[in-house]
């Protein structure tokens, strides 16, 4: 419910200030080398949207392309549409080898989503790691002042209040994670585990997803730091390192469930969904949209449904998978042999359970327009969500808040964020476990109407209550709150 939009942020009569990775734009070029400049849309878009204009705000970020001779232009005309001033922070090609590609996708992203062997800790990708976020610190200096409100995105830029602390400049700092924080065994294994928990640190408030990775960051911070108090008994806790106080709370993000929903009533969603149920009749549609990753789940989500066919002769025919996969990080070699494999296992389904009229999965490596992606989301009767660990997993929550005939069954991996507030009515899976998630899938199979709309409404009146207005306003009402103010977070 966007009620909170209304509420009106003072910041000290400074203004906030986003800082990610990326700007809120695209960037591209005609085929006369000319660049256009189109404002991204999304949940974290929209949502902050609103606060950045009224509080005159700006979003810092990395363009998403290098040497652009008329930026100062592009950055006008990206600021005009979006309704707040955009600043560029301009890094080399270089730099996003080894800062992005590098460090955040080669050693973050696999060691936080608990698959270490995955990591390469290649020295200069630390280095370059460091010098990006002090160049993104730099950028802050020069736009902002200590009346600002400084809100800095993901685990790109883990390291900026350090940098921006260790310049002798003072502002108000806070850090969110998108994604999951690993439980110490894990996390211990980072040559550089003290150094990042130490910069941490030095943000005034810490927001995780889930319970799960408070509890895991305050655990490295027990077992692998010296000279530390804390105060865990309130719902946002306070650690204290040197006299500097750090609140750590729990901020679920979501998505903009009205506008969600509001969209999947539009005709043309109604009418092109039907048309996808039509194009498989009698068929139950189950449906898997992700990033290719290896955090997904995909592999072992076909593995799932090839051992439903194995097992429920009496399923063949009556059931199909979609399976959507998103590009994503092509340029990382891992991530291309993930591609191949799960197109060579698309193909073996396929291949062995395939009959006249029947395909088992079918298959698309792309992204789809938003639209037809709400169609895809209407017409599917069984949401399939098999990540083997994720920050919070969105789709979960775009599959219930696009569904509103509130007649279709969300089957969650216990290990997606979004497990914390969906468990209840979701179909609750391991996604290792193959057999107990072939079995899950067949359960919501049989389901009666009665028990999937049930199921159903709960979890859209769930997802309505904290969306993603709630969740700006939670973080940055505590940003805001003294320290021993209580905000409720998570629930």
């Amino acid at each position: 419910m966007s009620h909170s939009m209304n509420r009106n942020y003072s910041f000290n009569s400074g203004r906030l200030v986003i800082v990610s990775n990326r700007l809120p734009i695209s960037l591209s070029q005609d085929e006369n080398g000319e660049w256009n400049v189109k404002p991204s849309s999304g949940g974290l878009v929209t949502a902050l949207t609103p606060v950045l204009h009224r509080s005159g705000g700006l979003w810092l970020g990395w363009p998403g392309a290098f040497e652009i001779d008329d930026l100062e232009s592009l950055m006008q005309q990206g600021s005009e549409s979006s309704g707040y001033t955009l600043k560029p922070v301009t890094l080399t090609e270089e730099d996003i080898n080894l800062y992005y590609l590098g460090f955040s996708n080669e050693v973050i992203w696999p060691l936080f989503h608990d698959l270490q062997s995955r990591c390469n800790f290649e020295p200069r990708y630390w280095s370059r790691y460091q010098d990006v976020n002090t160049k993104f610190a730099e950028a802050i200096l020069y736009t902002t002042d200590e009346d600002d409100y400084i809100w800095v995105q993901d685990y790109h830029l883990m390291l900026v209040a350090k940098a921006l602390n260790s310049m002798g400049e003072d502002r108000h700092l806070g850090f969110f994670s998108h994604i999951p924080f690993p439980p110490p065994d894990i996390y211990a294994k980072m040559p550089w585990r003290l150094q990042i928990l130490r910069a941490m640190l030095e943000y005034d408030l810490i927001g995780f997803q889930t319970m799960r990775d408070r509890n895991n960051f305050i655990h490295c911070i027990e077992l692998l730091m010296d000279h530390i108090s804390f105060d865990t008994r309130r719902q946002v806790s306070s650690v204290i390192l040197s006299g500097h106080e750090t609140k750590v709370g729990v901020f679920p993000i979501s998505i903009d469930y009205r506008d969600f929903a509001h969209s999947a009533a539009s005709d043309f969603v109604r009418d092109r969904s039907k048309e996808l149920i039509e194009a498989v009749p009698d068929r139950k549609i189950v449906l898997g949209v992700d990033r290719l990753d290896y955090s997904k789940g995909i592999p072992e989500r076909l593995r799932a449904y090839e051992n439903l066919l194995e097992r429920f002769e009496n399923i063949r025919g009556k059931i199909t998978l979609i399976q959507v996969v998103v590009p994503s990080r092509t340029e990382i070699p891992e991530y291309n042999t993930l591609k191949k494999g799960i197109e060579e296992q698309v193909s073996r389904i396929n291949g062995r359970f395939a009959e006249a009229g029947w395909i088992p999965v079918n298959y698309m490596f792309r992204s789809l327009e938003r639209r037809e992606l709400l169609a895809y989301y209407r017409a599917a009767d069984i949401a399939l969500i098999t990540s083997l660990k994720d920050g919070m997993n969105l789709v979960a929550k775009e599959y219930c808040a696009a569904n509103t005939d509130s007649d279709g069954v969300l089957i969650l991996s216990e290990f997606a964020g979004s497990a914390a507030q969906l468990h209840h009515n979701a179909l609750m899976v391991n996604p290792y476990d193959i057999e107990g998630v072939a079995n899950a899938i067949y359960r919501a199979y049989h389901f009666t109407k009665e028990e999937r709309q049930l199921r159903m409404r709960r979890l859209r009146r769930t997802i309505a209550r904290r969306d993603i207005y709630w969740w700006v306003d939670s973080f940055l009402q505590t940003a805001q709150s003294s320290p021993t103010s209580e905000v409720v977070t998570e629930g």
